[in-house]
């Protein structure tokens, strides 16, 4: 990849251990030097994309289904699950239908993750919580609510950790979304301006095939990707290998159909068409 006619592309990296095998890659294929890249939470770096501080990146699906007029979907790429997903959870003290009236505490990272927690409390178990936000801490959302909802790094930390060590119950977001819908569930896509791609197609298509093929060496080599993220993380390389490859990063047919069955479920309440359009990057 070979950016030296124009400027390098200003790139999101969301910094959670899902998404190292969509990086990890790009050092091994040469394309890390070629791209500007910004590190940050799903929740900023879907606002800096939005905003136009970044060209191409990660963007929570919530976020990328209200400005989808503005954004082209990269095809084949993407963080979601089919079936459990082991970081996106709801942590309770209690059994989820006997939530309504109780406070559920919401980590601010995410807005796709809470929103569909909030659609399977509603939909799925008929209740009503009273919902605030907070820092995603497990132990101070504890101390004045009865659930809470996490995901990234947080939310295997207090699942695989905390909550064993509180007797508090852990309910996967992807498997639950799953089990009522048959469908896999799409957390974040990466996206590319629309006056971006305009400007710069060549470069767009450069950056897409250097993620694919990244993506690629990181889940040929994962027990390696998995090993060396274990140096600096409060995880095992077995489970983080396990994590890896439990994680769905393709965004074909399927994930498409889970992507419309959620904006069907969430689009009036949520700020965007129930039809909305995902217009897809062509070859």
């Amino acid at each position: 990849m070979d950016n030296s006619a124009s400027a390098r592309p200003r790139v999101g990296h969301i910094q959670f251990l899902n998404c190292l095998p969509l990086y990890w890659g790009l050092a091994r294929t040469g394309s890390l030097l070629d791209l500007d890249l910004t590190k940050d939470t799903p929740e900023k770096l879907s606002e800096q994309l939005v905003r136009g501080d970044l060209d191409i990146g990660p963007v929570t699906l919530v976020e990328f289904l209200r400005n989808a007029d503005e954004l082209v979907a990269l095809p084949d790429i993407a963080v979601g699950c089919d079936g459990p997903v082991m970081s996106c959870v709801i942590v309770s003290q209690l059994p989820l239908d006997k939530l309504d009236g109780a406070r559920v505490a919401l980590g601010s990272t995410s807005r796709t993750s809470v929103r569909l927690a909030q659609l399977l409390l509603a939909e799925r178990f008929g209740v009503t919580p009273d919902y605030y936000t907070c820092p995603p801490d497990l132990s101070l959302m504890m101390q004045e609510a009865d659930a809470a909802v996490l995901i990234g790094d947080a939310a295997l930390r207090a699942s695989l950790h905390d909550a064993p060590r509180l007797g508090l119950e852990v309910h996967d977001l992807g498997e639950m979304w799953k089990e009522w819908t048959g469908l896999p569930f799409v957390f974040a896509v990466w996206a590319v301006r629309r006056d971006y791609l305009a400007r710069e197609p060549h470069i767009v298509h450069k950056v897409h095939e250097a993620f694919l093929a990244s993506r690629d060496v990181s889940l040929d080599e994962v027990a390696k990707v998995a090993e060396q993220a274990a140096r600096w993380e409060a995880f095992d390389a077995e489970l983080l290998e396990r994590y890896f490859t439990t994680l769905d990063f393709r965004f074909g047919p399927e994930q498409l159909a889970g992507v419309t069955e959620f904006a069907r479920r969430t689009g009036p309440t949520t700020g965007f068409p129930a039809d909305v359009r995902v217009e897809l990057l062509r070859a």
